[in-house]
């Protein structure tokens, strides 16, 4: 009989199925997520099922379940802690109450463009804000676009006088709360799947989306004016439960990086591509006038915003906030 050590019978409880995995006895990794899968988070989700099961055939079973078939938004973070799922790709304006820098991606005009949210992302202080949640059991993957946040309304927003008093629709974000109240507007959080009915019966007046999130709700039929504001991101970070990663054979999870690292690329390309597409599908419609700001009149939406960077200073930390600015000049 084989008898195991006490440090070898806890390594074994831990790891579970994880750390056997051979061709008989394949991983099964659940990737729940809440968006249709021509989406391009829906995309990248198959995308990961194809490539990390052609790279380790046998070994790994990746299951997709879209549409929040698996579990909703409000369910899904509980899942992945439980155990009930692996990966999810949460909205970045879901993790406040998990990590307080992570709100760095909601502080408006902060970014100048994607090509700056990119560098900063990649770079030290981004890669570090995926494994700052890996006490509570979250580790980070990568991170996932969805586009550039436009505001949209049934008035012209040039200034930042001009939201005064209007009603938008927001994310449960304390960030987003106070990025309205500094415009002297009124915040109101509403789930995503409500919003288009919300616009059009006056319960708000306005809403900030990516092109893509626009087109696709056809909030454009209800809003007669979309500011290019490019003020902030609408993205997801892929995670995974940390135990569950750790646990995997080494070889196992150096592939299963590698394969995300690949799918984000194409994940992000599709983003992009989709938010000039439904931009212009948006213009075509002739439903809605795109404005455009010149940088003189966005430098000013940064100055009015500027107050909310400095009201989550200490939760996010200055220097990571230098770091974002930074990655806009290089």
């Amino acid at each position: 009989m084989i008898k195991l050590t006490a440090k070898a019978m806890v390594v074994a409880l831990t790891f579970g199925i994880a750390g056997l995995a051979h061709a008989d006895n394949p991983i099964t990794i659940k990737f729940s997520h809440v968006v249709a899968e021509h989406t391009p988070k829906g995309q990248g989700a198959l995308l990961f099922k194809k490539l990390a099961e052609e790279r380790l055939p046998g070994k790994v079973k990746v299951e997709v379940y879209p549409n929040s078939s698996l579990f909703g938004d409000g369910k899904e973070m509980e899942a992945l802690l439980l155990g009930d799922v692996q990966i999810i790709a949460p909205s970045l304006a879901k993790f406040e109450h998990y990590s307080k820098p992570i709100q760095i991606f909601d502080l408006p005009f902060l970014f100048d463009d994607m090509a700056a949210l990119d560098r900063f992302q990649k770079g030290e202080t981004g890669q570090e804000l995926l494994t700052s949640m890996e006490d509570k059991g979250i580790t980070g993957l990568g991170y996932w676009h969805n586009g550039l946040k436009q505001l949209s309304a049934n008035k012209k927003l040039i200034d930042p006088k001009d939201a005064r008093g209007l009603k938008f629709r927001v994310q449960a974000s304390a960030v987003l709360d106070e990025q309205f109240k500094a415009l002297r507007a009124i915040p109101r959080k509403m789930s995503f799947s409500e919003v288009y009915q919300g616009l059009q019966t006056g319960v708000v007046n306005g809403a900030e989306n990516p092109y893509s999130n626009i087109y696709s709700q056809k909030m454009n039929e209800v809003q007669k004016y979309i500011t290019e504001s490019n003020h902030g991101v609408l993205d997801y970070m892929v995670i995974t439960n940390t135990k569950f990663w750790n646990g995997l054979p080494d070889d196992v999870r150096t592939t299963l990086s590698e394969v995300m690292d690949e799918v984000t690329v194409e994940v992000n390309k599709h983003a992009a591509e989709l938010n000039e597409r439904d931009k212009q599908s948006i213009i075509d419609s002739g439903t809605t006038e795109v404005l455009y700001l010149t940088p003189e009149q966005r430098e000013k939406w940064r100055d009015a915003m500027r107050p909310v960077w400095k009201k989550f200073e200490d939760e996010i930390g200055a220097e990571r906030i230098k770091a974002a600015e930074a990655a806009n000049k290089q």
